[in-house]
This record gives structure tokens, C-alpha cells and sequence, in this order.
């Protein structure tokens, strides 16, 4: 389809109405973030872009960089970043690994045609974005329950959703082709609510409110964080059994030494998640009210640091709150809800004239 001059869009499109399940669908715990509606452009463009559906195994794509967190504080450490080889550096089987689904010729025709429109991956484009945005990952599109994206214009931050822009229409999801909301907006209403929720006079009846909104203990449920654990932990192992037999055929060591030890890696943080969310399923929700007034007795300390607090230290806050923040552009209303551990409250803010 594509090399019949049918975009992105038009495919995903094209997928959607028939019926065709798209990643997120067919595999939901692998992709907990996305809502399987419907195909997304993004993920026409990583099929398109893959090699492995020539039939062939295809190593050394990306590779890991350590970053410096702040190049003007080297003590603030290092994080792990991927960045993608140039495709010059990537290593081909010679030998078909699995069924192909297309042909090289086919796939190196769409590629050349992909990097013409400006529209392929380069390796080389490395650009670091220094903007902060207080509510990164914290906003919700209250039309398709989508994460909303977080974008600056004119030197201010914004939250947008661009459904229609990203997934088929043919779900006929009824949503605007732009959903914007400012930053500037929501924060100082969030503040100010925070402040007065956890004030030393009202902290008794919030406490209260705290111990009866939560859920009542139930029995344990496998986590879906388990469960994805679960499936890296597999496809970790059968990597390795494959590694192995590239070495045993003659592979070169010192490369086939480098996929393991990353692969293993995987694997460990992995264990390391799977081990960490079955502790949390097996552990009780529901906290007494002692419980819940040791839990937000730093709050005062929290208030404090909210006023003319850095944006980092007020985006920890935030995050420390647990709170999610549901945007209906209809009503232009953001309904609020703060969710420290297991306990629950909740707030309505108005924006620009709504609440």
C-alpha cells in the first residue's frame, strides 16, 4: 500500500475499518499506555521501517549512551539514553531467520522512498529538549482518555491532543483535530487547592475523607505489570539461546558478548519489576487513618515547597501526589484527583471561565 503512494494515514485507515487489530489491541499488556481504538500513523511508520519482516534477524540497531543529567552539575550523575546505528553499522543474518512477509527489494525501495520525504530515521539528528513542563504525563484528554502530549508555542507550555492528527478515524471517535490547554491555566488553580486541602486546620477532615475513599481490600490479581514482565523475561531468554547459537556457529565473540550482557540486562530489570509489583499485589490497600496522617504529615513541608518552588521540586509534588488531571474541552472543565498511595480525593478547578 504504501508503495502504491498510500501515506501513513491512509493505511491506518484502510486497517482500521476492516478490522484489523492494531499492536495495542492484539497485544494490551505490552502497551498499557495506548488505547487500541484504533492504528496510529507511528506504528505504520515502525512496521514500514523494520526490517525483520524481510525474514531476516537484524542486530545492533540501537545501541545504549550514557547522558549526563545536567551538564552544568556532573555530580547529579548519568542516565541511560537508546539512540539508533546508522544502518551501516547494523549486522544482517545471512541465512533467513523466519518466514519473510515482504521482499529486501520491496523493503529497500520503501526505505529509499521514506528517507527522499524526510521521513526516515537518519541516527545521526541528536537533539536535547531542555524545556520543563510541570504536568508532563499527568494530563488526560477527557474525550478519548489519551495521555496528552506536551508542546510549547510562543515560549509557553501547552498539553495538546491530536487524535484525529495520530489514529484512523474509521472508529468514528468524535473528537476536535486539536485539543490545547496552557499550562499557565491549570497550575496556579492546582496550587492553590493544594494549599488549602492540606492545611493544618482541615488536614482532620481530609484524613477522614482520605480512609473512607479507599477501595476495600480484595483478593490478589496477577498484575498486568507482572504479566508484561513476564513476556520480556521469555523473549530475554530466547535471545539467549540464540546468541548462543550464533556463537556456537563461529560468531564473532566479542559481539555476540556485547548482545548478551545487554540482553541480560533486560532480563534482570525485568526480574527486578516483576519481583516489585507482586510485592505490591500481595501487600494490603487499605490504610488506617494513623496510617494516612504519617503518610501526608510531610505535606506541610510539600506546601511549603509550592510556593515559589522550583519547577522540578514542584513537578516531584505533583508526582508524589499521584495526581492525574482529566481535561473536558467541552464543558472546559480539568476535574483533578490526587491519589497518594491507596487513598483517593478529588477536586474540580476552573479554567479561563469554566470550572
Amino acid at each position: 500500500m504504501y508503495l502504491a503512494n498510500n501515506g501513513y494515514f491512509a493505511i491506518a485507515e484502510a486497517l482500521t475499518r476492516d478490522g484489523i487489530p492494531s499492536p495495542s489491541a492484539a497485544d494490551p499488556a505490552r502497551n498499557p499506555h495506548r488505547t487500541g481504538e484504533g492504528w496510529a500513523k507511528s506504528a505504520i511508520k515502525n512496521i514500514l521501517s523494520n526490517p525483520r519482516y524481510t525474514g531476516r534477524q537484524v542486530w545492533n540497531k540501537q545501541r545504549k549512551d550514557e547522558v549526563l543529567l545536567d551538564v552544568n552539575d556532573v555530580a547529579l550523575g548519568y542516565e541511560t539514553r537508546m539512540r539508533w546505528n546508522d544502518k551501516t553499522s547494523w549486522v544482517w543474518s545471512d541465512t533467513i531467520a523466519h518466514p519473510p512477509l515482504v521482499t529486501v527489494n520491496d523493503f529497500e525501495l520503501v526505505q529509499t522512498i521514506m528517507a527522499a520525504s524526510g521521513r526516515g530515521r537518519t541516527g545521526n539528528r541528536q537533539r536535547r529538549v531542555c524545556r520543563h513542563y510541570l504536568l508532563r504525563g499527568l494530563m488526560l484528554c477527557g474525550l478519548c482518555g489519551r495521555k496528552m502530549q506536551s508542546h510549547q508555542a510562543h515560549e509557553m507550555a501547552y498539553y495538546r491532543c491530536r487524535y484525529p492528527n495520530e489514529y484512523a478515524l474509521a472508529n468514528h471517535v468524535q473528537h476536535p483535530r486539536n485539543v490545547y490547554v496552557a499550562e499557565r491555566d491549570i497550575v496556579p488553580a492546582l496550587d492553590n487547592w493544594l494549599l488549602t486541602a492540606f492545611t493544618p486546620h482541615r488536614l482532620t477532615d481530609t484524613i477522614r475523607r482520605l480512609h473512607a475513599a479507599q477501595p476495600d481490600t480484595g483478593p490478589s490479581v496477577i498484575a498486568p505489570e507482572i504479566t508484561a514482565a513476564n513476556k520480556i523475561i521469555a523473549t530475554c531468554d530466547a535471545k539467549l539461546l540464540q546468541y548462543r547459537a550464533i556463537a556456537d556457529a563461529g560468531g564473532d565473540p566479542a559481539t555476540v558478548a556485547a548482545w548478551m550482557a545487554e540482553v541480560n540486562a533486560q532480563r534482570a530489570a525485568a526480574v527486578t519489576q516483576r519481583d516489585q509489583s507482586a510485592a505490591q499485589a500481595q501487600a494490603p490497600r487499605r490504610l488506617t487513618e494513623d496510617d494516612i496522617r504519617h503518610l501526608v504529615g510531610s505535606l506541610d513541608d510539600l506546601r511549603n515547597t509550592l510556593r515559589n518552588a522550583h519547577h522540578q521540586d514542584k513537578s516531584n509534588v505533583y508526582r508524589a501526589l499521584r495526581l492525574a488531571l482529566t481535561y473536558n474541552p467541552g464543558q472546559n472543565k480539568i476535574s483533578v484527583e490526587a491519589k497518594p498511595d491507596a487513598d483517593y480525593c478529588g477536586v474540580t478547578v476552573r479554567v479561563r471561565g469554566g470550572t
